[in-house]
């Protein structure tokens, strides 16, 4: 798939593709969306926001989470108010999200059938990695959204002027539903 992609790329970039999404790094509207990855979202989300490129920094992870103060999600939030001028933050999560109900020992047995040994969970978490909790999903998604929220609002880093709402996205209709 790869190779295929590599190809594809080629012709696009030759025929000069890209000339529509030229911008710049920095959000027209001066927001930052964190949300899930799921594929049903790549077009879905921004086109039910009427977001277009440029417009918006968008960070995917598995869920849409915020799961500790200091991960990868929380510093892309940072560096987007900091660096690229973002003054609101949306959290979108969605509706038949994967991420809800998911855990570790279902990735435990699936990691090991594919050849992860024991002895290399067992030094992970020796060292101080709570695969239980990193590999966490949740277990109702209001709740979620809640508490991603919450820590960002909260977050000592995050100034008190920037606005942070969170979202719950229909994934067949793009309907957006405030949690409050």
């Amino acid at each position: 798939m790869i190779d295929e992609i590599i190809e594809f790329n080629k012709t696009f970039v030759a025929e000069k593709g890209y000339e529509k999404y030229i911008t710049d790094k920095y959000p027209d509207k001066k927001l930052a969306v964190l949300s899930c990855m799921d594929t049903r979202l790549t077009e879905l989300l921004p086109a039910a926001l009427g977001l277009k490129n440029g417009d918006a920094k968008i960070i995917k992870n598995a869920g849409g989470l915020v799961i500790s103060a200091f991960d990868s999600a929380m510093r892309s939030l940072i560096v987007a108010i900091y660096e690229l001028g973002v003054e609101e933050i949306m959290v979108v999560a969605h509706s038949h999200c994967g991420a809800c109900h998911m855990s570790f020992d279902h990735f435990r047995h699936e990691m090991t059938a594919r050849g992860v040994t024991d002895e290399t969970l067992d030094t992970i978490e020796k060292c101080g990695i709570d695969l239980h909790h990193w590999l966490e999903g949740f277990k109702d998604t209001p709740t979620s959204v809640k508490k991603t929220v919450e820590t960002i609002k909260t977050h000592p880093l995050v100034p008190k002027d920037i606005v942070v709402r969170g979202f719950i996205i229909d994934s067949e209709t793009g309907r957006l539903e405030e949690i409050q």
